[in-house]
């Protein structure tokens, strides 16, 4: 089921489907997922560049904790479709409700701010789109292009909706050629009614591995947040589902609420604990795994992309 929300009448209200929730407890952070607050000069300037271009990050709408150090380096995700998604997941801090219409403009504009940036590669996600009959597939491939035709030395990294009742949607975005192609499952199978409504556990495994038969030599990478009453067999089970769809790369993070209304954390994970989910998921065949509390999907992704492109040479040099 999708969730299509109309906040004609609560346009103020950031989560209007949230709002009759009860308040839930937040647990007191330890001292593992403490972060500093951001404020650096180049943190200033990262900010600068995004106002000036229009653009919309997901660092700032999801809340991620590693804003700071990310836009002190000018790394920012560029969220693109605009800030509103269609759907209501119970772990997002991104703003739910009817959409606005596309900006025609929005590709030509990311590409100049990767270029002002200077960034070596970039992250390019997205709202959900489900108002779309393509769900914004083929705006994808178009903020690609514009980026390529900009910016030629530049890597580019997608993370995207699961496109779910959108035939060939898939097949646009991946003929622009992405260098990785991102789609997070963000938690197990049994928690999905709760966590993740809208959409469907073994469509986004089929949508990854069907990425890897359109292209088998595009990377791609899926990602889980963990703390959410998950249990850790059910992980191992995700991590070998995966692996099926031939996936590349593993991040595993923190689940973190944003409000008494989102969906609680039910404990923080441990850093041990984040590294023997990476030795396993190691043993188990992902080229990369990136496994701690403050993990996510875009956090290093540059310097992730150098190691997964190492790791592919050194497997296919052992072959």
């Amino acid at each position: 089921m999708v969730t299509l929300l109309d906040t004609a009448a609560r346009s103020t209200a950031r989560h209007p489907e949230k709002a009759n929730r009860p308040d839930t407890e937040m647990l007191r952070k330890p001292d593992w997922i403490r972060v500093k607050a951001p404020g650096s000069p180049v943190y200033r300037e990262t900010q600068e560049i995004v106002r000036q271009h229009g653009l919309v990050t997901v660092c700032e709408e999801a809340g991620c904790p590693n804003i700071g150090e990310c836009w002190s380096k000018k790394h920012a995700t560029m969220m693109i479709m605009g800030e509103i998604c269609t759907r209501a997941c119970a772990f997002c801090n991104v703003r739910t409700g009817l959409p606005t219409p596309l900006d025609p403009n929005e590709p030509e504009n990311v590409a100049k701010a990767v270029h002002k940036l200077g960034l070596e590669h970039v992250v390019i996600t997205s709202v959900d789109r489900d108002d779309l009959p393509d769900g914004g597939a083929q705006h994808f491939a178009d903020v690609i292009l514009a980026i390529r035709a900009l910016n030629p030395k530049t890597t580019i990294e997608i993370l995207t909706p699961d496109f779910l009742r959108k035939d060939g949607a898939l097949e646009i975005v991946v003929a622009a050629k992405p260098d990785v192609f991102n789609h997070n499952l963000e938690t197990v199978p049994s928690k999905y009614l709760t966590v993740r409504p809208g959409a469907r556990y073994f469509h986004s495994i089929r949508l990854l591995q069907r990425v890897k038969e359109l292209d088998p030599q595009m990377f791609t990478k899926s990602g889980i947040m963990v703390g959410l009453g998950e249990e850790r067999n059910e992980v191992l089970q995700l991590m070998d589902d995966l692996r099926i769809a031939d996936v590349d790369f593993l991040t595993i993070g923190q689940y973190l609420q944003p409000t008494r209304k989102h969906h609680k954390v039910d404990r923080f994970v441990t850093p041990e604990e984040f590294k023997s989910y990476a030795t396993i998921a190691k043993t188990k065949g992902f080229l990369l795994v990136s496994s701690s509390p403050l993990t996510r999907s875009s956090h290093h992704a540059g310097e992730d992309f150098a190691q997964l492109r190492a790791a592919r040479q050194a497997k296919l040099g052992q072959a």
